[in-house]
This record gives C-alpha cells, structure tokens and sequence, in this order.
C-alpha cells in the first residue's frame, strides 16, 4: 500500500475489533469506578463482598499507571517517538499535586509553620519560594500539571524535532532529561525536598485523605480520567491527523517531500502525550501519599516503555492493559521472589518480544483467528459416522 493510500484510506484502528475492545475497555472502567467503591463502603469488613481499602488504593495506583502507558503508546505506537523519559512529565505532574497538598497541611506539620512546609522550616529556609505561589488554589495546581509537563515537552521537542533528532538519539537525549531532572530534584536548595521529597499529605479539597471516602472517590476520578484520555487519544489515531501520525512513523522523508511540516505533528502528539503522563501523575500522588526524586529515575521510564510493549504497542487498550498486568505482576512477584523479581520482569519481555511480537494484547485477535481456523479444519477432517448419514449430512 502506498503512503498516499495510508493517509486516505480507511485507518485499521477504526475496525469492527477495535471499537469492541474500546467498548470493553470502558465498561471495566465504568465497573470498577462504580462497584469497587460500592464494595468498599457499604459492605462490613467482614462480608466476602467487601474490597479492602489498599486495594482501592492499589488499583487506583494501577490506573495511574496504565495511563502513563497510554500516553507512552500514543507517540511510539502511532508516531514511532521512543520516549525513554516519559517518567519525567509524570513525576513533574505529581510535583504540581505534591506541591498543592503541602499547603494544606497549614500549622499542622511537625513544626507548626503555616507558611512554610516542614522540610523548609527545617532546611532555614525563610520565606515560602516564590514557585510555589498560587499552589494553595487546587485549580491552580491543577493547570500547573498540565502546563508544566507540557511546557518542558514542548520546548524538548521543539529543539529535537526542528533539528531532526530521531530514532536511538533522541531517546537518549529523553534518557539524559529525566536524569538531569532527578538529579536537580534530590537537591535540597532546589525547595522540592530534596531526597525525601514531599509527604505527610492530610487533606484534598478539606477531605481527609485517609478516610475510605476520599480514596473510593480518587479511584472513581482516575477511572474517568483514563477513560477520557482513552477516548481524546482513540479520536486521534482514528481521524485524518492519525493517519498522517501513523504516515509519519511508517515513512518520515515522504511525508515530509509531499509538503506537510513533520516536526509540527510531532511536537504535537509530543506534548500531548506530555501531558496525560504529568495529569497521570498528579493522579497518583494523593492516592500513593508521597513523591520523591526517585520518580524521575531513568529505570521507571523504561519500565513504563516495557509495559507498552508487553501489552500491545499501536493498539492504545494494549497499553492499558500491559500498565495494569505487569504492575500486578510486580506486586505479587516482589512479595514472593523480592531479590529476582526484576529477572522475572526481563524474562517476561524477552518472551512476549518473541513469541507475541505484537504484545499479549495485540496478539489476541490473531490468536482467536488461529484457533478458529484450526477449530474448523479439525471439523472438516472429521469422517462422517453413519448416524450423521441418516440425518443427511
């Protein structure tokens, strides 16, 4: 198929199979916003129906995540833009909520300064930065989880793309940004905390953020929120704009001799893709109770690359669902073999890069495909029997 089919003809993502896995997708969302806080509220702790509060926690941690993947998915999936420090918008994300959360704790810290956060009373500091003004005001941090993340894609990929740096060199440079931000974090002169970061959260709009409530309803505003981002980036990837995206991953030089302005699209998806990873992060935070330097590690963002890649990259679902297995996965694999699990994590992508190239996701219509195909050739194979004579067939 030529690359001027590509961009006019109809896009595979829109076909009958992709809109019932969307549609899946969305009613396990709507599931658990809706009976997981159910469960957990009104039924007693005793009951086999009740959902025990870590585990909305855990499941709201594990949305977070999934949506960070689907951000990854959305520039290497569709765009082929190997982001490798993706982690670094979804930490500043969390800074921004971070940041909002340390002011509400007022003259209830350790120390009982209602201007200054605890770490800053302790460091001498004497007066509030002026970076964190405007964070007492939720919306205000809110934009700023956007915008920042944001703002620093776009100012990565306006340098990157315009200098048409692809391929392995521009994930290292992505690499290298997310190690010079943890580095500047773990500064204490930087007013972020420093190594320990910032923690002790108490309250989120006045709730208290250790009551069942307030987590039930996190759960609940992460469903919807990963569910909105689903569908923004499904009408994307579904629409003219995507099939130019997906032109631009499968042939850039040709798309760029047919006229259009390729590092426009990119810095496009670029930010875009900037800013469901800091929204995800900002998410994650109050539900976590704390967020440090560590976040930015290089290794947290090439682990998020091999959740895509185990889930089904170019798929969007895929992701999501490779960001909730392989978290799963960790959980329960860090608790009963702690000092390999990271061995079991590479062994998992080694196979799933062999045998299900297109991820466990994305394998599955092909796989379903194959065993109809061989359950319809075992059938054809079958001798008649004399009973089946009598009935005619």
């Amino acid at each position: 198929m030529s690359l001027l089919q590509r961009l006019y003809t109809a896009q595979p993502q829109a076909s009958g199979k992709g809109r019932l896995a969307s549609v899946i997708l969305l009613t396990i969302l709507a599931a658990i916003a809706i009976l997981v806080p159910l469960l957990n509220l009104t039924q007693a702790p005793g009951s086999a129906l009740h959902v025990p509060t870590y585990l909305v926690s855990l499941l709201g941690k594990y949305l977070c995540f999934a949506m960070l993947a689907l951000s990854i998915d959305l520039i290497w999936g569709f765009c082929g833009i190997l982001s490798l420090g993706h982690g670094a918008f979804f930490a500043l994300g969390g800074y921004a909520m971070g940041m909002y959360l340390m002011r509400q704790i007022g003259d209830r810290g350790v120390y009982g300064n209602a201007e200054l956060p605890d770490f800053m009373v302790f460091l001498n500091w004497k007066e509030l930065p002026w970076y964190w003004y405007g964070f007492d005001l939720f919306p205000f941090a809110m934009v700023m989880a956007l915008f920042v993340p944001g703002l620093l894609a776009f100012v990565f990929g306006w340098l990157a793309f315009r200098s048409r740096v692809s391929g392995v060199y521009l994930s290292i440079i992505t690499q290298a940004m997310t190690y010079a931000l943890m580095l500047a974090f773990f500064r204490n002169d930087m007013g972020f905390g420093g190594n320990n970061g910032l923690t002790d959260f108490k309250d989120l709009l006045g709730f208290d953020l250790q009551a069942d409530t307030t987590r039930a309803v996190l759960l609940a505003a992460t469903c919807i929120a990963l569910g909105g981002c689903y569908l923004m980036c499904r009408a994307i990837v579904a629409s003219k704009l995507g099939r130019l995206i997906a032109a631009i991953r499968d042939d850039e030089p040709r798309v760029r001799f047919l006229g259009y302005r390729v590092e426009n699209f990119k810095l496009f998806v670029f930010v875009l893709s900037a800013m469901i990873a800091g929204l995800a992060g900002a998410l994650y935070v109050p539900q976590v109770g704390i967020i440090n330097p560590g976040e930015f590690a290089p290794a947290n963002s090439i682990e998020a690359v091999i959740w895509v890649a185990i889930g089904g990259r170019g798929t969007l679902y895929g992701a999501i669902a490779g960001g909730v297995l392989v978290n799963y996965a960790k959980t329960v694999l860090t608790g009963l073999i702690p000092e390999i699990w990271l061995f079991a994590l590479g062994a998992m992508f080694i196979a799933v890069t062999l045998f299900f190239p297109k991820g466990l996701v994305g394998s599955l219509p092909g796989a379903v495909d194959w065993l109809k195909a061989k359950a319809g050739a075992r059938s054809a194979s079958t001798p008649t029997t004399p009973l089946a004579k009598e009935a005619g067939e």
